[in-house]
């Protein structure tokens, strides 16, 4: 590559800002002050050698872990040719060049970094603006209804940011349950002995008017598992802002992430802010998009946390594909433990979307026969459904039976 000095000489800084615009485009937080920061650190670093300039926009442009496939996808398709840019802009089918680079790189390029690097062409004057109007207006709901029931790893960079806007403003119902406390109520069948007798007071203990209670209700705690592992993690990142929006919605909101190790990132959750809550959870965690040890995390769980986030009949949601590197060692045994802990087990496991799904693996099998709902989460709908589940007493699903079987 050239010198730091040849930056100001070329069009290398050109190169670099539109780099930044297509990062900016596959969603990551780039603006002109990253663009700025940019070219200093390539001036000062220098580009002599292809892994340093890496590195060297890497440490601008990526603060978050969940960024870096992104990146590192942006910067070797976009820097394989000078005049990439270019190219694609000239050329009629700009899925032609990408299609190629895929069959070079035996890599799949996410849709969000091909749709940035390729944006629809922009005409000197488009339609007629009452022709533009109809068309927007026909296609609303059936946008809509598409994007309900979009796969979550299929999505382009606008789809993703429009389902986070609609996933911050789900609820999830879950019903009440019973507690210790107790509360007065005139409807009651408890005698409230306290209150009776302060009654009587004020008619010397001549009379003694009967007061009636009974125990309070109140939602049960709820308590994320989340696989952050490389095969979970375009779901886990959506999923994510689900999770902080319902911690922000309700309290007593527990999450841990897991892949080779288990993290508690309910404090981050509570940021009020999305962004800046994910950009600490991506610092604090560090087995991001790695390996799964479900057994190992499930087991320090139950060790370390069970008893302090599981009491009064919590509710356990996992969220995870059963796919375990260490073949469901000791899984079972945990997960029975892990079930007898709370109320129920909700295994969320996004495999479940394919019609051909049998559970063949063992860390599959070892799940399934200590959960009380086996549910898909791929998409909007699939959220939607999990909380109307939750609304609902809780029942039996004839396909846990089925595959467990």
């Amino acid at each position: 590559m050239t010198d730091a000095g040849d930056i100001d000489g070329g069009r290398f800084a050109e190169n670099i800002l539109h780099f930044a615009r297509t990062l900016r485009r596959a969603g990551l937080p780039v603006g002109p002050g990253r663009v700025i920061e940019a070219l200093a650190a390539v001036e000062a670093a220098g580009i002599r050698r292809r892994e340093d300039f890496y590195w060297t926009l890497h440490s601008v442009f990526v603060n978050r872990r969940d960024q870096r496939e992104i990146f590192d996808q942006a910067f070797h398709v976009f820097w394989r040719n000078p005049e990439l840019l270019k190219r694609m802009m000239d050329m009629m089918l700009p899925g032609t060049f990408l299609d190629s680079v895929k069959r070079d790189d035996q890599k799949e390029i996410s849709r969000r970094l091909s749709e940035a690097l390729a944006p629809a062409p922009v005409d000197a004057e488009s339609t007629e603006e009452q022709e533009e109007i109809e068309i927007n207006a026909t296609l609303t709901a059936s946008d809509s209804e598409l994007l309900q029931s979009k796969d979550f790893e299929t999505m382009s960079g606008a789809e993703m940011e429009e389902a986070k806007r609609v996933m911050a403003t789900l609820k999830l119902p879950i019903r009440n349950v019973k507690i210790r406390r107790q509360v007065s109520d005139n409807h009651g069948k408890m005698i409230d002995m306290r209150r009776s007798m302060r009654a009587s007071l004020k008619s010397g203990g001549a009379t003694i008017p009967l007061r009636f209670k009974s125990r309070a209700s109140r939602p049960p705690p709820l308590v994320i598992l989340c696989d952050i592992s490389g095969s979970m993690a375009q779901y886990s990142r959506m999923l994510l802002h689900f999770i902080h929006a319902l911690t922000n919605d309700r309290d007593r909101v527990h999450t841990f992430v897991f892949g080779t190790r288990l993290t508690n990132i309910t404090r981050f959750m509570r940021y009020r802010d999305v962004d800046a809550a994910l950009e600490a959870v991506g610092e604090r965690v560090e087995d991001w998009s790695g390996g799964t040890r479900i057994g190992a995390t499930i087991r320090e769980f139950n060790k370390f946390w069970s008893r302090r986030v599981l009491g009064q009949g919590a509710i356990v949601l996992l969220i995870s594909d059963g796919l375990d590197r260490s073949a469901g060692e000791g899984l079972g045994a945990e997960m029975e433990r892990l079930h007898k802990s709370c109320r129920q087990l909700i295994w969320l496991n996004p495999l479940l979307r394919f019609e051909g799904f049998e559970p063949r693996s063992k860390g599959v099998k070892a799940i399934l026969p200590h959960v009380d709902q086996f549910r898909t989460v791929h998409n909007l709908n699939s959220l939607r459904d999990l909380a109307d589940a939750l609304s609902k007493p809780q029942e039996a699903f004839p396909e846990n039976r089925s595959f467990a079987a």
